[in-house]
């Protein structure tokens, strides 16, 4: 099963991601972008620099999703992953950047993915108030420095992303204790349809 985490910058993967570790200390922890030992170098490029062209962009994500899944996800699907992050934040990135079509980002992404897509994905929200709360706390990135708003409209993205990919979702507040969050997001999992 192949399960993943999604939500915008401070709203508490890497703490879901940990939380999660311990309670399946089988399961394969990965993330995107920056999963694998080439993912980790187009991390860096994607992320620190100054990248003019938002095609150049959406590629070196694509290439990264391309090495996950060709390296991580498909020799392991018999296995638990979860993962930080995924096709649907791709999506959801590219999406709300405006220069590209849903139906082509999909087009795209099904391709980088071989198809292979996450069976449920969580989905952490939060409020704009609590979003710039955890911003003023932390120093930003490329991606966190194009503002609140922009960061909003990726939440809105994601959720549009998995329903287009017909992935199984789960939104959960954010600003919830952490615990509860922890204990939806293993019920979501072991739920069976």
């Amino acid at each position: 099963m192949y399960i993943v985490i999604e939500g915008i910058d401070t709203a508490g993967k890497s703490t879901q991601i940990e939380a999660l570790k311990n309670h399946y200390p089988n399961a394969l922890i990965t993330k995107e972008p920056g999963g694998t030992e080439l993912g980790l170098k187009l991390r860096e490029i994607a992320l620190f620099s100054e990248i003019k062209s938002p095609i150049a962009e959406l590629l070196i994500f694509l290439a990264d999703r391309a090495e996950h899944i060709a390296q991580i996800v498909e020799p392991n699907l018999e296995k638990l992953i979860i993962s930080d992050r995924s096709v649907i934040s791709g999506i959801a990135y590219a999406d709300v950047v405006g220069h590209f079509e849903m139906e082509k980002l999909i087009k795209l992404n099904r391709f980088t993915c071989k198809d292979i897509l996450p069976t449920k994905a969580v989905i952490l929200k939060l409020s704009k108030e609590e979003l710039t709360c955890r911003l003023s706390q932390k120093a930003h990135d490329k991606i966190e420095g194009r503002g609140i708003d922009y960061l909003l409209s990726i939440q809105d993205s994601l959720i549009k992303a998995a329903k287009a990919l017909h992935v199984e979702i789960l939104e959960i507040d954010a600003s919830l204790h952490v615990s509860d969050i922890t204990t939806q997001i293993i019920n979501f999992i072991e739920e069976k349809k």
